[in-house]
């Protein structure tokens, strides 16, 4: 399963958070200190928890100001999610759930309700009551007719009034009474008459009506047990360099753990070499005993060099991951291999540097600390919790150099290539210029309306956008005079559609796209000119690709631009798709309409084909009642359907007309 959307209410400072939408990979939370990014990756566990996970407590996890109006014994709603059936979950499902949508309520008791939607919905008593009445009338009037002397009490009315009472008004919810009310029917069905097609057609529909409910309930408690885990890791788990065996042995023995933070590192150390605390405990008191008995010797020589290959093997597991993030520099001689052994009763977590030389693992720095404590957590739990689990990392990286946390995005992409995932940061260095369409803003406008969380780059707060753009800024700085080509585009929305379609291209061979011309966007079409000039005073080939609409056409005929660029490298889509209008998305009018019809069923499409020069973004204002789609949102969409996607997807006009676009650029920027 895959988390679609959740929705958290009256959880810590969270009243209600708006609906928030995941991507079906990675999603990233973004908002300053004390905005409640912890709390809602908190509550989000709340939707499976691990075990040790304790419910929330109404008196902690209440919002304080919520508190006196809150009903006596209500078990407040913390959490809706709704999850998507993958291939995997639909094995063994009848058919008719195949496009449903499955939901876990989490309370603050602790309790969770199931259920399934986008499909037909199950029977209640109520709703089949009045097909039921008439057709015990009709059976009650056979009965009587074929025996005039039955009494009231042996009535099919009678008789079915017994069975029924405990479901009236009810759901229908559970498959306890179902074979029941079956099986009643199926027993009485001679006493309908076999020419009444009414009373037939009527008994029909309440056994497939009754017998949908069996499937219902039956395929439900098949998926519960499908919805993932959601673990969450916390910044502050750390692995100590040193473990004394026989004190966390003892500690574990009596349940009595000093830090939960340590201490869950600790054993996550100890999972992931296969050993419990006890047992390597014991090895280290046996090593010191002279056991005498040969048998006994050769048996303690076999534990103790099974102790020394796990850990040897974990060392390198562990080494070669980290080397692969954390890029050691060796003309600076940074540490990268990791060294777990065992000397009597200590376990000793060693980092070894390129002359050979170890120290325990709190005398490196904090972010080579937290790498390390990280992948031990990961690895040991990845036989089990993440193997069907929701990731959820807050502020993951923090102690990480600006240039460790950028290579760290890549980890971030491979752990969710497996592992559906979620993370919180304030860190603009974890955002890159590709992601801005799986980023949410969360912010706190004041105490009283709580933590929210926007799926639109947007917010009140500017703190809560200061992330998104250092990360532009620095990636437009880095990137700005990196590469001797360049394309200027007119916004982010521009870019994501540019790049995407010239990567979707690239990767089935209809153009040699390598990545070594620049995007760069200017935000506006007025501030092409500025971007242009800058390149080229540097230098640096540059064109530009406007909008054919009027600030389009107004930037394309500033003499400076002209001047700079030249007529042959200031590119319009109107040249690429003959709309005299044209905006980027008039180069996708077959994709785009699909994609408003399924994300915003909205259906434009016989418009698109009968005005064929009119834009796609007036034709869905007219469509749409004078309100426009937000070209943002359309353009995230876009970039999801061009993962789920390839490029034989793409209509042959629109193939066609974004080959030619991109030869052009490659062309003019030769």
């Amino acid at each position: 399963m895959k988390l679609l959307k959740a929705k958290i209410t009256n959880y810590r400072s969270v009243v209600d958070s708006n609906w928030i939408d995941f991507e079906r990979l990675k999603t990233i939370l973004v908002g300053p200190n004390e905005s409640g990014k912890t709390v809602i990756l908190k509550a989000l566990q709340l939707l499976n928890p691990p075990e040790n996970v304790l419910p929330p407590k109404i008196l902690k996890d209440y919002p304080r100001s919520l508190y006196a109006d809150r009903e006596e014994g209500d078990d407040s709603l913390v959490v809706i999610g709704k999850f998507s059936l993958e291939k995997e979950d639909l094995i063994d499902i009848d058919e008719e759930f195949s496009n449903a949508q499955f939901s876990v309520y989490a309370y603050m008791s602790g309790k969770r309700r199931f259920t399934i939607e986008g499909v037909k919905e199950r029977a209640t008593y109520s709703s089949i009551e009045s097909d039921f009445l008439r057709m015990l009338a009709h059976m009650d009037s056979r009965a009587k007719a074929e025996n005039p002397e039955i009494v009231d009490a042996s009535l099919p009315s009678q008789l079915f009034s017994k069975i029924v009472i405990k479901y009236k008004n009810e759901q229908l919810k559970t498959s306890n009474g179902l074979p029941e009310l079956v099986a009643f029917l199926k027993q009485n069905i001679t006493l309908v008459d076999e020419d009444n097609e009414k009373e037939l057609s009527r008994y029909d529909k309440l056994v497939s009506s009754l017998n949908y409910n069996e499937i219902w309930s039956v395929t439900l408690d098949k998926l519960v047990v499908k919805v993932p885990n959601f673990v969450l890791f916390s910044n502050f788990f750390r692995v100590r360099p040193v473990i004394h065996l026989e004190h966390l042995a003892q500690r574990i023995d009596a349940n009595n753990l000093d830090d939960e933070y340590y201490d869950y590192g600790n054993n996550c150390l100890l999972k992931l070499l296969g050993f419990t605390a006890r047992e390597l405990a014991d090895l280290g008191k046996q090593n010191v005993i002279n056991i005498g008995n040969a048998a006994q010797t050769e048996e303690l020589h076999d534990r103790l060099t099974e102790r020394q290959y796990k850990l040897n093997a974990a060392s390198v597991k562990l080494s070669t991951s980290i080397e692969e993030i954390w890029n050691p520099d060796k003309a600076r001689s940074e540490a990268s291999k990791v060294r777990l052994f065992a000397d009597g009763q200590f376990l000793k977590v060693m980092v070894e540097d390129e002359i050979g030389v170890e120290v325990e693992l709190d005398q490196r720095s904090e972010g080579f600390q937290w790498m390390v404590s990280f992948f031990i957590v990961f690895f040991s739990e990845a036989a089990d919790k993440h193997k069907n689990a929701i990731l959820l990392l807050d502020e993951p990286g923090m102690s990480l150099h600006a240039i460790k946390q950028r290579e760290y995005r890549k980890t971030l992409s491979r752990l969710a290539e497996n592992n559906q995932t979620i993370f919180t940061t304030h860190s603009p260095f974890l955002v890159g210029p590709d992601e801005l369409d799986i980023v949410r803003v969360v912010e706190m406008g004041s105490r009283r309306e709580g933590t929210k969380v926007h799926s639109v780059i947007s917010s009140s707060d500017p703190a809560a956008m200061l992330p998104l753009q250092e990360a532009l800024g620095y990636d437009l700085a880095h990137s700005l005079f990196s590469q001797h080509r360049n394309l200027i585009l007119e916004g982010l929305t521009d870019y994501w559609y540019f790049d995407s379609v010239a990567q979707l291209l690239a990767e089935d061979g209809h153009v040699t796209w390598k990545g070594n011309i620049s995007l760069v966007f200017s935000n506006t079409a007025s501030k092409v000119v500025y971007y242009a000039t800058i390149l080229h005073a540097h230098k640096l080939k540059v064109a530009a690709l406007l909008d054919s609409d009027n600030a389009g056409d107004q930037a394309a005929k500033q003499e400076t631009l002209v001047h700079t660029l030249g007529n042959k490298s200031i590119l319009r889509t109107k040249d690429f798709c003959g709309i005299d209008h044209a905006e980027i998305e008039d180069l996708l009018r077959d994709t785009l309409p699909l994609i408003i019809k399924e994300t915003c069923d909205l259906d434009i499409m016989d418009e698109v084909v009968k005005e064929p020069s009119v834009p796609i973004m007036s034709i869905v204002k007219k469509v749409n009642k004078g309100q426009g789609i937000s070209k943002y949102d359309l353009a995230k969409s876009f970039i999801r359907w061009t993962r789920e996607h390839s490029s034989s997807d793409l209509s042959s006009n629109e193939l066609q007309q974004w080959i030619s676009l991109i030869e052009k650029v490659i062309a003019v920027l030769k």
